[in-house]
């Protein structure tokens, strides 16, 4: 046992701090992959819903071009010469369909590009681990 005015042996004091620099070392381990697989998860999250809204323009696209087109196509007939509302139909619609997907899109690209790679907690961690660090190596 230790008296109060003795100073623990260096083997001891080592032995204690390779005991603790493990237990940081595996603590920060199991942050990142913590922080890692939360961040895997968002990132599917956004890559689903850009996959569906693709999925949803594609279908929208197709239908309402099909059951559009033809309504389009015969109040456009009214106004003009029946082959150019044949043109002009489609692709009137095709514009209208492509701002809807493009503002999807756009959407789940911003959800993307603020989603990151940093794993700023494990950074902070770290930081702070190594500030603990030098003041117990410095006595």
């Amino acid at each position: 046992m230790l008296r109060e005015h003795e100073r623990p042996a260096l083997p001891h004091l080592l032995r204690d701090l390779t005991s603790d620099v493990t237990t940081l070392v595996r603590g920060e381990v199991a942050l990142a992959k913590a922080e890692v697989t939360e961040k895997a998860s968002r990132i599917t999250r956004s890559l689903v819903s850009l996959v569906v809204a693709g999925g949803v323009l594609f279908a929208a696209g197709l239908v309402l071009i099909l059951a559009a087109v033809y309504g389009l196509t015969a109040l456009f007939d009214q106004f003009l010469p029946l082959g150019i509302a044949v043109w002009l139909a489609p692709l009137v619609l095709a514009i209208v369909i492509g701002i809807v997907g493009y503002s999807l899109l756009a959407k789940a690209k911003n959800e993307l590009a603020h989603e990151g790679l940093a794993l700023s907690t494990t950074a902070e961690t770290l930081e702070e681990n190594k500030q603990w660090l030098k003041s117990r190596t410095a006595h």
